[in-house]
């Protein structure tokens, strides 16, 4: 078995690809996250078929679901700590303070 490496190629994910891999990162099945998104099971399914193009406030509730960051759903690069992007989305628990 020959194994063929070519340096430098790097995989372009899509949109739909991106919100696959979020979804699963969350060890949901595409139910149980809809219900968590509150999306419908075939909205997601479509989405992570490439199945026409979500909405902008779908990519939102679909990166808070997931604690995945939006800048990373919409563009595939990960935004630094410190920059733009940083504090679109709060890990799940980490709730800000009440007085």
């Amino acid at each position: 078995m020959t194994i063929s490496y070519q340096p430098g190629i790097v995989p372009s994910f899509t949109v739909a690809d991106r919100l696959r891999k979020a979804r699963e990162v969350t060890g949901m099945d595409q139910t149980e996250f809809a219900g968590r998104a509150g999306l419908s099971r075939a909205g997601v399914s479509k989405a992570e078929r490439g199945e026409g193009v979500p909405r902008r406030s779908t990519l939102k509730l679909w990166a808070l679901a997931s604690g995945v960051p939006l800048a990373w759903i919409e563009t595939g690069e990960a935004p630094s700590p410190d920059g733009e992007g940083a504090s679109e989305v709060r890990p799940e628990g980490f709730e800000p303070p009440t007085f």
